[in-house]
């Protein structure tokens, strides 16, 4: 037996390097997806680098968010009401202020996976300053400062270089003097750090001399922090909130965890497309490879090999083909897996701050996972090659045996059922009460994964479909090519399992193209309809950078220059926050009622009927009133007139209730709606997230704010796209996903043709040698693949409309309906014609070129 597995392996080199290089492949993109998913996971939680590296207890003015480690107090500290108290060795002053730093060609510097850039003082204190200078030196005076390892490389700076830092209220022009890490790493738990001289970060976050947002402190030698904790708690009072600086490093390190956990999870599941189409190749290659052996096989046990002896040679094969793509897999995820890291910088994500892994996991599972896909591709094939009678192989030409169509009725019924495992409780939320944005995600992610089930059963029940397509085809086939058609009739209708290999990698390929393109084009449809509704300014200013939450932030005083601008009639800055509400508590479940965080958006109350057009009768809004949205509103169990107490960046604030409106493009304002003085109020650092402006020229606007970089001027149709843009960001990485799935299971559809027609060597032979021409030899291919054609494109066709349909049912969404334009499916259909034809067209001339000894002397 390993003699003749030795001869199979030399004989048959080609169909084993092709199937070989589709698990190759499959592998690459299954360990490609696992180790981004690893390293995004690791940039998100591995770092447990911080600020507070060195310092003992922190003093907080005021109150802080208890539920959020990064909340800004809302008071203010005195460092002269901490300084000298018994227990106390030094005292530094502390305050972070959120901005947006641009680097070498005013690019925006993204801070490390989804977190935040900030500027924060320098200590010079050096018992509590936990910065280690790699190279350059402390900044000492004013537009000097020190940047964290990972924006000097993110941004391409080094010392004596420039940058721009964009502050909530000005844009500043400084000089790097210093790149530091912190515990080894290049950035901290919160983010970047710039880090200016304490005078420069006082002005900006405005700031009295003498007192800081907070103050870190180191105990003197002796004095446990947890007691003098507790000695500054009774001496400052309610005026400060006093925490020991292990216990905030801790809750810091506890909440990177869930959300590297969330994010490992969320491209989990979107890698699971790409796992998923890995596996569905690798087990049809190798399933066609071990079919068109059968009659060698059946033959072995005509000269006594017994049904184990050919199981295992089969999985000998499988074993040997599934290590060597399994190593080169591996090696391959690493350039799939940077391929992904780039994309994801492109929508704001950046995971550069993690290394590649090189962890058992990273290495292990995907090896794993090649070699159990491989074997279990060939146990089904190789039970049923010792099943196989000497006398059937002997057959000349092999039919797929009738009489055997329940078990593969009752297999896909199986996966169908399966598939309810994810629609069902899809419609239990459903039932229970309408989905809101909070579960959208969640429940798109069960229907993706039904849908992806459903496919799969599909696959099972093709060559129930291939008799009549294959019917029709023939016919068309008869009429314009005679007797060629009727032969590619005939070879179509008596190999079904043949085709629908083919038809199902097609199939696959056509339901990721055509599902991603409507919901696509339908979510950028709605957006652009319903962002020109809402939209009245003629145009807006908004940075070209972004950042993990979207468009990078503007400073505010941008608005007092457009308004400045010859002709321009308003001027009004779109400024962002998020409150907490304190006062009610809100309800538990629900859609949106179990979050207490509501995204608050600031205006001119003045400008805005000429900016925006918001739905509902909200009034003007004085200070101290707020506007919510429909949805909020009766999420929250809120009405109009009712007091309410938030939280934002400076304490407590009680607001009234003004009324409901509503943002039907979800780009503006899709949550609250105060005036610029009570955002004031509640975050005086928000920044603005767009400047809109009616009147005026492009040119003028674009020559007002020629001084600052990355900032430019749009249009209303050039702004909807760039929100809508930031509202659907990922969308890279999905191509991304979506692009390598499909080139993965294209190449499954040209290796599993090329396999079929290598099967058939001895067919075509012989029947050249009873008159057939190579132009009838090559239609026969042609009318074949032309089948595969219409049964992949069909399927795959009704396979992306009903996860549309689905996806629109289950979340209730208008902006994902089935409801795409007629040319997308003529453009799907040319395009799999062409991908088809084009794979088909080299074993084609192949197949008529075989010489009829060669064709005698095939298996």
């Amino acid at each position: 037996m390993w003699l003749i597995a030795r001869r199979s392996f030399t004989e048959g080199w080609l169909r084993l390097a092709a199937t070989m290089l589709a698990a190759l492949f499959s592998i690459g993109l299954i360990a490609g997806s696992l180790q981004f998913t690893l390293r995004a996971q690791e940039a998100v939680s591995g770092s447990d680098a911080s600020e507070y590296a060195r310092a003992d207890v922190l003093v907080q003015g005021g109150s802080v968010d208890p539920d959020d480690p990064y909340a800004v107090p809302d008071g203010r500290v005195a460092l002269a009401r901490v300084t000298g108290r018994p227990g106390v060795a030094a005292v530094a002053g502390d305050a972070s202020v959120p901005v947006t730093a641009s680097g070498a060609g005013h690019k925006t510097i993204m801070p490390p996976a989804g977190a935040r850039t900030l500027l924060r003082p320098w200590t010079s204190e050096a018992a509590l300053n936990p910065y280690h200078l790699e190279s350059g030196r402390a900044p000492a005076a004013g537009g000097e400062v020190a940047i964290t390892r990972h924006a000097a490389r993110a941004g391409k700076l080094g010392t004596g270089d420039t940058m721009t830092v964009m502050t909530p209220r000005q844009a500043l022009t400084v000089k790097v003097v210093g790149i530091v890490t912190v515990q080894g790493h290049g950035a901290v738990a919160s983010g970047d750090l710039i880090l200016a001289p304490p005078p420069t970060v006082q002005q900006v976050a405005g700031l009295p001399a003498g007192t800081w947002q907070s103050a870190w402190v180191k105990a003197a030698p002796g004095v446990a922090p947890a007691r003098l904790r507790g000695e500054l708690t009774r001496a400052l009072g309610s005026a400060a909130t006093v925490r020991t600086a292990s216990g905030v490093r801790h809750a810091q390190s506890a909440d990177l965890q869930g959300t590297g956990a969330s994010v490992g999870g969320a491209i989990g599941m979107l890698s699971s497309v790409a796992v998923f189409v890995g596996l569905f190749v690798v087990s049809n290659t190798f399933g066609t490879l071990v079919r068109q052996r059968t009659r060698r096989l059946a033959l072995l046990g005509a000269i006594g090999a017994t049904p184990r002896q050919i199981k295992r040679l089969i999985r000998l094969e499988a074993l040997v083909l599934g290590i060597v793509a399994s190593a080169g897999g591996v090696l391959l995820g690493y350039a799939v897996s940077e391929l992904l890291t780039r994309l994801f910088a492109q929508d704001g994500f950046d995971v550069t701050a993690a290394d590649a892994q090189y962890g058992w996991i990273a290495l292990a599972v995907p090896a794993a996972v090649g070699i159990l896909v491989t074997q279990l591709a060939a146990w089904r094939a190789a039970r049923k090659a010792a099943r196989i009678s000497p006398m059937q192989a002997l057959r000349a030409a092999s039919a797929d045996t009738t009489g055997r169509r329940w078990p593969r009725l009752v297999g896909a019924f199986a996966v169908f059922a399966c598939a309810w495992m994810f629609f069902g409780p899809v419609w239990a939320i459903r039932a229970e009460e309408p989905p809101g944005p909070d579960r959208t995600v969640g429940i798109a992610v069960l229907i993706l994964m039904g849908c992806m089930t459903t496919v799969a059963a599909l696959a099972v029940l093709g060559p129930f479909f291939v008799g009549p397509l294959g019917g029709l085809v023939g016919r068309i086939g008869m009429a314009v090519s005679g007797e060629a058609g009727r032969l590619a009739r005939a070879t179509i209708t008596r190999s079904p399992r043949r085709v629908s290999s083919a038809a199902s990698s097609l199939m696959l390929g056509v339901a990721l193209v055509g599902a991603t393109a409507m919901i696509v084009m339908s979510a950028n449809g709605r957006f652009d309809e319903a962002g020109r509704q809402v939209m009245r300014a003629d145009h807006a200013i908004a940075a070209t950078g972004r950042t993990a939450d979207g468009p990078a932030p503007l400073p505010r005083d941008l608005a007092a220059k457009a308004a400045a601008v010859p002709g321009v009639a308003h001027a009004a800055a779109l400024t962002a926050s998020q409150v907490k509400l304190v006062s009610p508590e809100p309800k538990s479940g629900g859609d949106d009622g179990g979050s207490p965080y509501i995204a608050v958006t600031g205006v001119d109350q003045g400008a805005l009927p000429s900016v925006l057009r918001l739905g509902g009768h909200l009034p003007a809004l004085p200070d101290g009133r707020i506007g919510l949205t429909s949805t909020i509103m009766k999420a929250k169990g809120l009405h109009e007139g009712q007091r309410i107490v938030v939280r934002g960046a400076r304490g407590r604030v009680p607001l009234t209730v003004a009324g409901a409106y509503h943002d039907p493009s979800h780009l503006f304002a899709d949550g609250a709606l105060v005036a610029p003085s009570t955002m004031d109020r509640l975050d005086p650092d928000a920044a603005a997230q767009a400047i809109l402006v009616s009147g005026g020229s492009a040119e003028a606007l674009s020559r007002a704010v020629a001084g600052l970089p990355g900032v430019e001027v749009m249009d209303r149709g050039a702004y909807v796209e760039r929100a809508a843009s930031s509202m659907t960001k990922g969308m890279s990485v999905v191509y991304g996903f979506i692009g390598m799935s499909l080139v993965l299971s294209l190449f499954g559809m040209a290796t599993t043709v090329s396999m079929s027609v290598a099967e058939r060597t001895r067919e075509f032979g012989l029947l050249g040698a009873v008159g057939a021409t190579v132009t009838q030899i090559r239609a026969i291919v042609r009318w074949e693949a032309a089948t595969v054609v219409l049964l992949g494109g069909l399927l795959g066709i009704g396979a992306a409309l009903g996860t549309v349909a689905v996806l629109h049912a289950g979340t209730g969404s208008s902006f994902l309906t089935p409801d795409p334009p007629w040319w997308l499916f003529v453009l799907v259909a040319a395009g799999a014609a062409a991908v088809t034809l084009a794979t088909s067209a080299l074993p084609a001339r192949r197949a008529s070129t075989i010489p009829v000894l060669e064709a005698a002397k095939a298996e």
